[in-house]
């Protein structure tokens, strides 16, 4: 495979990305399905949520048939949430990018789906304020691989990841009603397995500072009120993410630069 991308990199991306983006689509299935509790393995084909015609086969090529289509169902014409191209194209956008950063190897592959699950968890919990235990489990055989892909991450440190934030939140979920939802401590624990102490600290890091500036704007504009339920779920995913791709390079900076 390596050999295939150094032959022709620019031809690996182009069939990377289109792989992604029909990923993506899927990907628009399961959070569609998956928040309505068995319809994710339902074998029915994608219809419009609206008029529940079935989508033509012409119809269903992701990016490029919401654009034909004007956003817009071809049967009833209602509309078509312009998210449905933008997961797609972060399909598209993730894949591409896990080929770039980490080649052809058996890391890139389990980082990838990762990511996209990832993806799934930010938006379901961003329109649900829940995250689907489904979606939890589905990232624990990633995370037990990457104890044998991640060759700088010792066995221990990614048993330790495990507990390192999800078991803090849990205590303080316990102590303070609705200061951390059980999906965010779960995910926490998988991914921390998957990432080890390390780079789970560093996302929940970034997680709170990006969850703080939000909720901080959110209530200073008046647009929640003090005491209201906050997801905290797509702050943990990008932090997650972040890590996965600069977490090394961003501890090695500091480290270098600010460790005494």
């Amino acid at each position: 495979m390596n050999e295939i991308f150094e032959y022709s990199p620019t031809l690996v991306y182009i069939y990377t990305a289109i792989i992604g983006a029909m990923l993506g689509s899927f990907l628009n299935v399961v959070m569609a399905r998956l928040p309505e509790k068995g319809m994710f393995f339902s074998n029915k084909r994608s219809f419009c949520p609206a008029c529940s015609e079935t989508i033509k086969w012409y119809d269903l090529f992701p990016v490029i048939s919401w654009f034909i289509l004007l956003g817009k169902c071809r049967s009833c014409k209602a509309q078509i949430s312009f998210r449905y191209p933008i997961v797609e194209l972060l399909g598209a956008a993730l894949a591409v990018s896990a080929i770039y950063m980490f080649g052809f190897t058996p890391l890139a592959l389990i980082i990838y789906p990762v990511l996209m699950i990832l993806l799934a968890v930010s938006l379901i919990d961003f329109d649900t304020t829940e995250i689907p235990d489904s979606l939890i489990i589905a990232l624990i055989p990633f995370s037990i691989a990457a104890i044998w892909l991640f060759d700088d991450v010792t066995l221990l440190s990614h048993i330790i990841g495990a507990f390192t934030i999800s078991l803090p939140m849990l205590l303080i979920a316990l102590l303070i009603s609705g200061a951390f939802g059980g999906g965010d401590i779960k995910l926490m624990a998988v991914c921390g397995l998957f990432l080890g102490w390390q780079l789970t600290l560093l996302s929940f890091f970034i997680a709170l500072i990006l969850g703080g500036g939000v909720a901080a704007y959110l209530l200073l504009s008046g647009r929640r009120e003090r005491g209201s339920h906050m997801v905290f779920g797509p702050a943990l995913c990008i932090g997650i993410t972040i890590s996965i791709y600069f977490g090394k390079d961003i501890i090695d900076y500091y480290l270098s630069n600010f460790w005494i």
